[in-house]
């Protein structure tokens, strides 16, 4: 299979089309997040063999990856044209559009790869700037420290006499407020450049370490379907940056390790196809609906996305499923099944939903919550929802729910539930 020296910039663009990060890449492949690194920059000949892992792991012809430009091309075109909505351009004719017109074919190719990225990158910005705790403290540090640098300086260019002690004291202020604003901006611009060049390390919050060590793991913990596994995770958790995310990648263990005992893998497998539901499940195990959607989220390769929130509406767990874009910080869509749950325990709720997106996707929902009262009749009634989110298949006659991932971003006019203006409607 010829390959030239832009085959690893081809696996980039399709990597960061798909939305998927080195790591995830990497796992899904075979091969190392280095060795895919030094690919992805063209330092690194790619064998046929690792050539169509890739092509495997990106839903795309390996020919596609080595074949030049006017492949990358057609292939570009045809995912433009299934984020196109309704308006359906003649894909039939796609190979000869590229021939006679490839200046408008790599404009059009080159759009498309742009509004995608703009799309994650303005749902983290927005999360960012609305919601990250540490961020908001850099930044009313910084401007606090800015106020005080200028209201010391107008005392002494609008006074003409001021005391000589008094003037030391004034300059002794900046001085001091001068450091601290120089301390409070490497702080902000150090946290913002870790973010920029490494998403994987610009984590602001102890979930998202956690997450994201599930993540490069692929979700699954191998290690607790034997007894003792445990032990075994330990030692990775140390490279958790925060004593808080340690802590609650344990308290996650510890809840992953009784799944795994009470549904062991081979018999959940084998009852997920015989039976389907997850409600059948549970009643065949004895357990949780939450622990079958737990399980059935965090199979070796499952495609099904999972969200749990408590009884506030806050996200506690977060796996997007493909295409299913989640909120890091703010709150999330209220026409979610999840919160029907919430407001509804021991019910069951299912929903064909349709996110805003450019690609139009549907999913399958399936909610639940569960109550629990830790504290008898006495105490608080504490619930936990949780969303299955997995891949529908389309049906022209089936209108789909359509939600959002939060207001701030979400495209949709008229939505009934909207809390807050979008900034991307128009005069909002």
């Amino acid at each position: 299979m010829p390959m030239t020296a832009l085959t690893g910039s081809r696996v980039r663009e399709r990597r960061l089309q798909l939305g998927l990060r080195q790591a995830d890449l990497a796992r899904s492949a075979g091969i190392s997040a280095s060795y895919l690194n030094l690919i992805e920059h063209n330092r690194r000949r790619i064998g046929d063999e690792v050539l169509g892992r890739l092509a495997r792991a990106l839903k795309i012809e390996a020919q596609t990856l080595s074949a030049g430009a006017e492949g990358v091309l057609v292939e570009d075109l045809r995912a433009a044209a299934a984020s196109g909505g309704d308006e359906q351009p003649e894909l039939d004719r796609v190979e000869d559009f590229v021939g006679r017109f490839p200046g408008w074919a790599r404009m059009l190719a080159t759009q498309h790869r742009r509004l995608g990225l703009l799309e994650r990158t303005v749902t983290a910005l927005n999360d960012r700037l609305t919601h990250d705790t540490h961020l908001s403290q850099a930044l009313h540090e910084v401007l606090s420290a800015v106020s005080a640098v200028r209201s010391t300086a107008a005392i002494l260019a609008e006074t003409e006499d001021i005391d000589p002690d008094w003037r030391a004291r004034f300059h002794a202020n900046i001085h001091t407020d001068s450091e601290r604003l120089a301390v409070g901006a490497e702080a902000l611009v150090a946290y913002l450049d870790a973010a920029a060049e490494d998403e994987e390390q610009g984590l602001a919050a102890p979930q998202e370490e956690v997450e994201g060590w599930l993540a490069a793991r692929g979700w699954h913990l191998a290690e607790l379907e034997e007894p003792g596994g445990r032990a075994l995770l330990e030692p990775e958790l140390e490279g958790l940056a925060s004593a808080a995310g340690r802590a609650m990648a344990r308290d996650w263990i510890l809840r992953a390790e009784a799944d795994a005992a009470a549904m062991p893998l081979d018999a959940f497998r084998a009852a997920i196809r015989s039976e389907g539901d997850p409600l059948l499940v549970a009643r065949r195990f004895g357990v949780g609906v939450l622990a079958v959607f737990r399980r059935m989220a965090t199979l070796p390769g499952a495609l099904a996305g999972l969200v749990i929130c408590d009884g506030s509406g806050t996200l506690v767990f977060r796996k997007p499923p493909e295409g299913f874009l989640l909120p890091r910080f703010g709150a999330a869509c209220p026409l979610w099944p999840l919160f029907e749950a919430l407001a509804h325990p021991m019910s069951p709720v299912e929903a064909v939903i349709e996110p805003a997106a450019r690609a139009r996707r549907s999913y399958r929902a399936r909610a639940f919550c569960e109550p629990r009262h830790p504290a008898g009749f006495s105490g608080p009634e504490l619930r936990e929802a949780g969303m299955l989110i997995e891949p529908a298949v389309p049906d022209p006659s089936f209108e789909p729910r359509p939600v959002g991932t939060s207001c701030r971003i979400c495209p949709r006019a008229g939505c009934p539930a909207r809390r807050e203006p979008s900034i991307l409607l128009e005069g909002s």
